[in-house]
């Protein structure tokens, strides 16, 4: 027999279906149903583009015509049918037993057939002659207990009349625990469970245990009972709503009241310092907004659960956040001037007060003028209190956001509120939702869905990000409309002006997370206007100072000495007068170098010194200028440290102002002008390099001082060591100025000294002479006066080793005609060098001369005399002459370039 193996596999397939085109394809041996027509093959087209067509494939056979095909499966269904002949002649005697065991089967199916019916018969034959009476007797039992019911619901009915009306009257009377009571009570005997027992004047309200409970809810006379007590309890709840609203909000405003806005300044400041990095120890005190007594936790709790109960704990949880942004907005209202033109000069706001005749726009107007109207002072207590205010209002408010969460999560679950819902009786599919809704609307909440909710529609981190959004919106408005008034504060006031905006940016930063962006920026722009102008006054003044100055030695007293010893101080700390503008908490401090002063001014008898490390200084009223208008630059960078670089080029332009006016008033004789100075003096050149060599001297203390507010400031400290080059040089060249002075006066001189007749005779020294070793003396005691040891010398050399070499040269060309007149001339250097010889620097160059002198020749030809003329001042002035105070110090010099 052939083998199933020789029929294709997919014909055994549990999913052979014919109608799938892949079955059939695989089953006609891929044969065509119809024949397609001559010449219309795929083949046999060319492409749209005219390319190549692809090889014709071989043409399928027909399905109708392939008769090897219908063969293969008359022959497959051949040998399947022969194999199922086997299979069933196999099997044939087991099919005859089981026939034969099915017949047996069928006869004891009729016998129990029979004899269920006898016994049908015989139960049919008791229940006729014995439970039909029994049957009787129950229905009347029945009936009894349903009559009974039905008195008890009457019952029921009156008392749940009765407890809805209580219900009304406690309302009326504030007493909601009562009134959530019986509305409870009342939803339980409308469902038909028991009441807990409740006795009012010694009276039993409660039914007895024994009376039955019927469910009500499907009664006609009941149908506006569920509407009835939702209204009630909608009462019930705006009730505790209220309640909870007024504990919470009247907590804040009492806790803000309470706290005074110095105590908060502080502690911001306090928590700023650590968070940069300063660990100081301060008392460790609780703040008072983290205090909460137990009272207030009580009447919470209450509250909290008077709410879950009457299903307003939601709406509830939504009020307290509308209220607390509203509070918020309050709270800055409160402490504005008035909007009123008849209260002006209040300081309270006057949203309180009614004012018809105004609109909003004139009341915005008025407004904006009282803010731009306040002081200094009361412009920085208003911002205080504010900031202070709304600061503690939000830490306060993120406890009670806390304390709450805490108290839901130790609430103990409480027997749930029964659904009045009719019970389910095949419901109609069209009430099916309203239903539902019905059953669930009723019900409690369990501790844990209760402190998920309200965790939920608190978001404190939400309700702190709109609060802080909201008072820096509004505070942003305040500070716009005071921007010129804050930009012109002096500078102390500035600093606390700005310590304060940024301790209040830093809370809100703190508590919510937000930088308050539009805040930080209104507060930039001002910090940008008040260096502008800072450094504006800054200069003036020193200008004013340096043109009204006349080089004289000031006395450096010790309102002075302090200001120096603070930037002395500043090359590795801040001064505390300085750091004083961040403790706003406290009274801006009075100057108290004004008290110095006057304490000084009675026991002042010359002008004292200063003095860094081991030098000392003679200085002008310039020079202290520059000393307290450094001082002033390093208050403002410790104020306000972020700002170095912006102001570290104001104040190196401010020292290359100080520079280049000192270099115009005095090598470029502006003094005599602006001062009304008759000529520069060798003293006004002395007390210039005094002037540049103190700030010189400052300028290391300075640098470093910048460098350790801005350690990434490299740029400004290489811009320092140029400032430092220049005014060396400015220096340098005041040295050579002098003896470039004294080398044109001592070409003077020589002139004069070839023009004297040496044999008229004369007992006394001849005027160059006398005029020469003036005017070197007179600058000797000056600049020893003015300069120290080492730069008196470094500048006498130079005018000495010029004496020596000019001198030289005109003694060596003078002719002598008689032994009288070299008299005369060995008289004159005799005298030269006894005047001289003492001085610092002089060396050898009176011998020298002398030397010269006593070994030249006489020659006997005698020139006439020539006048002598009178020499000019050191540098004179282009205005007429005045009196000089100052005739000793002056040195004579040709008069000045243009």
């Amino acid at each position: 027999m052939t083998p199933l193996s020789t029929i294709p596999s997919v014909y055994f397939d549990q999913n052979f279906h014919l109608e799938n085109p892949r079955t059939f394809d695989i089953v006609s041996e891929r044969a065509d149903v119809v024949r397609p027509a001559a010449g219309l093959t795929s083949g046999s087209q060319q492409g749209m583009n005219g390319s190549a067509s692809e090889p014709a494939t071989p043409s399928r056979k027909a399905l109708a015509t392939n008769a090897i095909l219908q063969e293969k499966l008359s022959w497959y269904m051949d040998t399947v049918e022969m194999h199922l002949i086997s299979s069933i002649s196999t099997a044939s005697s087991s099919f005859f037993a089981a026939l034969g065991s099915l017949r047996e089967l069928h006869a004891e199916a009729a016998d129990s057939t029979r004899r269920i019916k006898d016994l049908r018969e015989n139960l049919e034959k008791l229940d006729k002659d014995m439970a039909m009476g029994g049957l009787k007797v129950v229905r009347m039992r029945k009936r009894r207990q349903n009559l009974q019911k039905l008195g008890d619901s009457v019952d029921q009915l009156r008392e749940i009349v009765n407890r809805i009306a209580s219900c009304d009257e406690y309302l009326k009377a504030s007493k909601l625990e009562e009134a959530l009571d019986t509305v409870e009570e009342v939803e339980r005997l409308i469902s038909g469970e028991p009441v807990p027992s409740k006795t009012d004047s010694g009276k039993q309200l409660a039914l007895d245990a024994q009376v039955q409970r019927l469910d009500l809810r499907g009664i006609k006379a009941l149908e506006g009972a569920t509407q009835d007590l939702e209204d009630l309890r909608f009462r019930i709840g705006k009730g505790f709503e209220f309640r909870f609203l007024d504990v919470l909000l009247a907590d804040i405003r009492r806790h803000v009241q309470n706290v005074p806005p110095q105590e908060t300044l502080q502690r911001w400041a306090s928590a700023s310092q650590r968070s940069r990095g300063d660990h100081s120890r301060n008392p460790s005190v609780v703040p008072a907004y983290l205090t909460v007594v137990q009272d207030f936790r009580t009447i919470l709790l209450s509250q909290l659960n008077g709410l879950n109960r009457s299903n307003a704990l939601i709406p509830a949880t939504s009020a307290y956040r509308e209220n607390v942004l509203k509070q918020i907005k309050s709270l800055i209202r409160y402490h504005l001037p008035s909007s009123n033109e008849d209260d002006n000069e209040s300081m309270m706001s006057a949203s309180t007060q009614s004012s018809k005749a105004l609109s909003q726009q004139e009341k915005s107007s008025i407004l904006a003028r009282n803010l731009r109207e306040l002081t200094p002072v009361d412009a920085e207590e208003m911002l205080a209190r504010t900031y202070a205010g709304i600061g503690e209002a939000l830490r306060r408010l993120g406890v009670q956001v806390k304390v709450l969460l805490d108290i839901t999560s130790g609430i103990s679950p409480s027997s749930p509120t029964v659904s009045i819902r009719s019970p389910m009786k095949s419901p109609n599919p069209s009430t099916i939702d309203d239903y539902l809704t019905a059953g669930v609307s009723s019900q409690q909440l369990s501790p844990e869905k209760m402190q998920q909710d309200l965790h939920q529609a608190l978001d404190l981190s939400s309700l702190l990000g709109q609060s802080v959004d909201i008072s820096q919106a509004q505070i942003t408005k305040i500070l716009k409309v005071r921007s010129d008034q804050s930009s012109r504060l002096p500078l102390q006031r500035f600093l606390r002006y700005f310590t304060l905006n940024r301790l209040f940016a830093d809370e809100c930063e703190a508590i919510s997370g937000r930088g308050g962006s539009a805040l930080k920026t209104v507060v930039n722009g001002h910090i940008k206007e008040f260096v502008q102008r800072f450094q504006e006054d800054q200069r003036q003044k020193l200008l004013y100072t340096m043109d009204a100055d006349h080089w004289d030695a000031k006395d450096f007293g010790p309102e002075e000495h302090v200001v120096l010893e603070r930037i002395l101080q500043g090359f590795t700390k801040d001064a505390d007068v300085w750091t004083n503008g961040s403790r706003i908490w406290e009274a801006e401090h009075e100057n108290t170098d004004l008290q110095v002063r006057v304490e000084a001014s009675s026991t002042k008898d010359k002008a004292r010194n200063a003095s860094i490390d081991e030098d000392t200084y003679i200085l002008p009223a310039s020079a202290i200028a520059v000393l307290r208008g450094i001082d002033q630059f390093q208050h403002l960078i410790t104020g306000i440290p972020s700002m170095t670089i912006e102001i570290g080029p104001n104040l190196l332009e401010y020292l290359r102002l100080f520079n280049s006016r000192s270099h115009q008033l005095i090598l470029g004789a502006g003094a005599t002008r602006s001062a009304g100075l008759k000529n520069i003096t060798t003293k006004h050149l002395a007390l210039a390099s005094q002037a540049l060599s103190f700030v010189i001297a400052l300028i290391p203390y300075v640098r470093e001082f910048i460098r350790r507010h801005a350690p990434s400031s490299s740029n400004l400290m290489t811009e320092f060591d140029k400032v430092k080059r220049t005014l060396q040089e400015h220096q340098v060249g005041i040295q050579d100025k002098l003896v470039e002075i004294m080398s044109g006066r001592a070409t003077a001189h020589v002139t004069a000294m070839k023009k004297v007749d040496w044999e008229v005779p004369r007992s006394e020294v001849n005027d160059y002479m006398e005029k020469l070793t003036k005017e070197t003396s007179t600058l000797h005691r000056v600049l020893s006066k003015h300069l120290p040891e080492l730069t008196v010398s470094m500048i006498m050399n130079p005018v000495f080793s010029s004496y020596r070499e000019q001198w030289g040269k005109a003694f060596q060309g003078v002719e002598i005609k008689s032994e009288a007149g070299k008299d005369r001339l060995v008289g004159d250097l005799e005298h030269f060098n006894t005047r001289i010889s003492k001085l610092d620097g002089a060396g050898d160059v009176g011998d020298y001369l002398l030397r010269i002198v006593k070994g030249k020749p006489v020659v006997k030809k005698v020139d006439p005399a020539v006048p002598l003329t009178e020499s000019q001042p050191l540098i004179e002035s282009k205005e007429p002459p005045r009196n000089s105070t100052d005739k000793s110090e002056e040195v004579a010099n040709p008069p000045a370039p243009p």
